[in-house]
């Protein structure tokens, strides 16, 4: 299935060329159009179509390609919870999403938007900055699509932490509207304003200020920072993972069955060094960035499991060295098609890479210097980033209603920045409009998704305890 767009075009298609100039007040007017054709109404409540793919059929065939003995990890951690099934479904709400109803206006979409993939890291200039941090998923599509999955993320969460189902609605809905009232700041804005906008530490006191959580916020933003830096700071990492062995060079710790040096079977570049597949990403880096990385030297490389969805796939942790003290570590992670390929048409990108980093580019406020793309030689697609680069994840348990809002509103704020860069912020915003029809719409579509997500968790956990899917519990 391909979704047709208002200008003719096809969702993951390239994004077209400059367009004759157009007022934003015509523009929103445009996408206030749009209701006639797709009312926002029709966004609210899911109901499963009599065709619907067996869900745990589509998760088994995006097992195709995973390294085998870690098929059973991955179901594993998606066994644990429905809000860890959830994060490893993403090809599953894909093709759900496939048949719901889309205004028809694109952006770079995220494709995999729920609230896990959001998070707080360093710029370049070491400033801490909230955005989106995984786009494995990244692909031009309806913007929809990411709003749905971030305010269905939600609710689960809310479920997951056993709060009201009116906290859990409430919290759906506030997530809407604060992206709803931010792109319609940015439909107002200056196309360069846009571009440079940053979410700071400023936007999560203001927030806080709104949601009467600033000494919480404030504290626990301040700990998580300073652990943050403390984390990925070459000296906290080199001693955790690197090992001295007498008379050799540094070597990663093997910590099976998570953290591993692969055999020629695994990684067929392992008799060279992986020479070609670096020279390759080194091309990858801007020219300037090339001097800085040409001081490194390759040293060792070891895999490493990592997430939910990406359990599976060839992931590793290459280590460079500059001198004896002066490490590198870089995050090599297969990218593999996107899960929104099958229902918006194929990238591109040749190599999914370079798709993955061309959509970091377009979304995020700023990138790893290091974020550069290669190919192995099983005709594998990797992209490359700095390891733990001041970057800070998200850790539920604890949290009440108020601060799964906070966060909620956060998100879709980043969410909306990121659209805004690649879409039309004044279509969406006009078809939005500025009442909260869209907002309930929306919630009432995340209710309804977490439910559907719940079943199809349970049919998940029978076939394991069937004996039809092998899950293996691990850390």
């Amino acid at each position: 299935m391909t979704t047709k767009l208002t200008d003719g075009r096809q969702a993951g298609h390239p994004h077209p060329g400059p367009r004759p100039y157009e007022p934003p007040d015509q523009r929103r007017a445009r996408g206030r159009a749009l209701r006639d054709t797709v009312a926002r109404e029709s966004h609210g409540g899911w109901k499963a179509p009599k065709s619907r793919a067996d869900p745990v059929w589509i998760l088994q065939a995006s097992n195709e390609g995973r390294i085998p003995s870690l098929v059973p990890v991955r179901f594993g951690r998606m066994a644990q919870s429905p809000f860890a099934f959830y994060r490893g479904a993403a090809a599953i709400m894909a093709a759900d999403l496939s048949t719901t109803v889309a205004s028809g206006i694109q952006v770079q979409l995220c494709g995999d938007a729920h609230l896990m993939n959001f998070g707080a890291f360093a710029t370049p200039e070491r400033h801490i900055i909230f955005d989106i941090n995984d786009l494995d998923e990244t692909l031009p599509g309806p913007w929809e699509w990411d709003l749905k999955r971030l305010t269905a993320s939600l609710v689960i969460a809310a479920q997951h932490l056993r709060l009201p189902d009116s906290d859990a609605v409430r919290i759906a809905a506030a997530a809407s509207s604060e992206y709803r009232e931010r792109m319609t700041d940015y439909a107002s804005m200056r196309a360069l304003d846009v571009w440079y906008d940053r979410i700071d530490a400023s936007r999560f006191e203001q927030i806080a200020q709104e949601d009467d959580l600033l000494p919480e916020v404030r504290k626990r933003l301040k700990a998580r920072a300073e652990e943050a830096r403390r984390k990925g700071s070459p000296e906290f990492l080199f001693p955790k993972l690197v090992t001295d062995e007498a008379g050799g060079p540094p070597r990663i710790k093997d910590e099976p069955p998570l953290l591993f040096h692969p055999d020629p079977t695994l990684a067929p570049g392992l008799a060279s060094d992986y020479a070609e597949a670096i020279d390759l990403y080194r091309k990858s880096l801007p020219e300037h960035v090339r001097v800085l990385f040409d001081r490194f030297q390759f040293v060792d490389l070891a895999m490493k499991v990592v997430g939910v969805g990406s359990v599976g796939t060839q992931c590793g942790v290459g280590l460079f060295m500059a001198s004896d003290d002066d490490p590198l570590f870089l995050q090599v992670k297969e990218a593999r098609p996107s899960v929104l390929e099958a229902h918006l048409g194929t990238s591109r990108h040749a190599n999914h890479g370079e798709r993955v980093i061309a959509g970091q580019h377009l979304m995020q406020a700023a990138s790893d210097i290091f974020l550069g793309w290669t190919k192995g030689k099983g005709h594998r697609h990797f992209y490359i980033r700095q390891l733990r680069d001041m970057k800070m994840a998200v850790v539920l348990e604890d949290w009440d209603a108020a601060l799964l809002r906070g966060y909620g509103r956060i998100c879709a704020h980043a969410l909306a920045r990121a659209h805004a860069r690649s879409g039309d912020a004044a279509m969406i915003a006009g078809y939005m409009g500025a009442n909260r029809i869209f907002d309930d719409a929306i919630a009432d579509f995340a209710v309804s998704y977490a439910d559907q997500n719940r079943r199809d968790y349970r049919n998940f956990i029978q076939q394991i305890r069937d004996g039809k899917i092998q899950a293996v519990m691990a850390p």
